[in-house]
């Protein structure tokens, strides 16, 4: 009996040791990977998770194999029939959908691990894909953890998916009379300028003498002129920035030749006499 629980602790030990094994090797492998512009850290991921699962499940079931009262249900684990029937009997449905969920989006690859995801109002950045649940972290560095089964019937924005290159609406409005050859102009030389600016254009819109980047007139509001420049840019990290700098820069020279960008004016009415005559008139 001595022996047999020396067994049963060793393997339980081994066990534990191998997976962590497992572990150090798919860490290993993942990291490398990143260090591969071109590689993809999805499918390492999930096979560390699925891996580690197979190999607690054999080892613990190889440990009680050796205890004689636990080993009616050991041998139940250790036969593929076995491993289902327990794993159905002991899951709930939710946690199986999951699971199922899981294989999905790493075989069919809707978004993958390092894709920028929009899920409803919530975006960030796919972490790691497990077999329950994806983990995403948003760029309050916060964890958003959503269950596989969940996010498998979610509309997704992957700002990632297929293509690269994102491009980016520069969007203002200027008054009436402001000079809109010259706004189209500056707005024009403050994209084309930008480091994170990407061409996207295709040979024969080369040909045809296409702009780098296009500057309209998208509508005439009741405000102003309503301007839209469309910037390429590499990802959306790339596009966020250059949005953000284009726009302080274009303010800055809008400053500097009186072209004013247009905003909401009110007219307050202000009556201060028993016949509520107007006595005072602001704009």
């Amino acid at each position: 009996m001595t022996q047999t629980i020396l067994i049963f602790l060793g393997t339980i030990v081994a066990t534990f040791i191998v997976a962590s094994l497992v572990r150090r090797f798919f860490r290993k492998l993942i990291n490398n990977s990143r260090l591969l512009q071109n590689t993809n850290p999805t499918n390492y991921l999930f096979m560390r998770h699925t891996t580690v699962a197979m190999i607690y499940i054999i080892g613990l079931g190889l440990a009680f194999y050796q205890l004689p009262q636990f080993r009616t249900i050991a041998s139940g684990l250790l036969t593929s029939a076995g491993i289902f029937a327990v794993a159905i009997g002991l899951a709930s449905q939710q946690a199986l959908s999951n699971i199922v969920g899981g294989a999905f989006i790493v075989i069919f690859k809707p978004f993958k691990v390092n894709d920028r995801l929009m899920i409803g109002t919530r975006t960030g950045v796919v972490e790691d894909i497990t077999l329950r649940h994806t983990v995403i972290r948003d760029f309050e560095n916060r964890r958003i953890i959503i269950p596989n089964s969940v996010i498998s019937n979610e509309v997704i924005v992957n700002s990632d998916f297929s293509d690269e290159g994102i491009c980016r609406w520069v969007e203002l409005t200027i008054t009436y009379d402001s000079d809109l050859d010259l706004a189209k102009q500056i707005i024009t030389e403050v994209v084309t300028a930008h480091p994170l600016l990407i061409d996207r254009r295709k040979p024969e819109q080369l040909e045809a003498g296409a702009p780098l980047v296009p500057v309209r007139v998208l509508n005439l509001t009741e405000l102003g002129v309503h301007l839209r420049a469309w910037a390429w840019s590499k990802d959306t990290a790339d596009s966020f920035l250059l949005s953000c700098e284009v726009l302080e820069e274009i303010k800055k020279r809008f400053d500097q030749t009186d072209i004013e960008l247009a905003y909401p004016h009110r007219a307050i009415i202000q009556k201060t006499n028993p016949k509520n005559e107007v006595t005072e008139v602001k704009e």
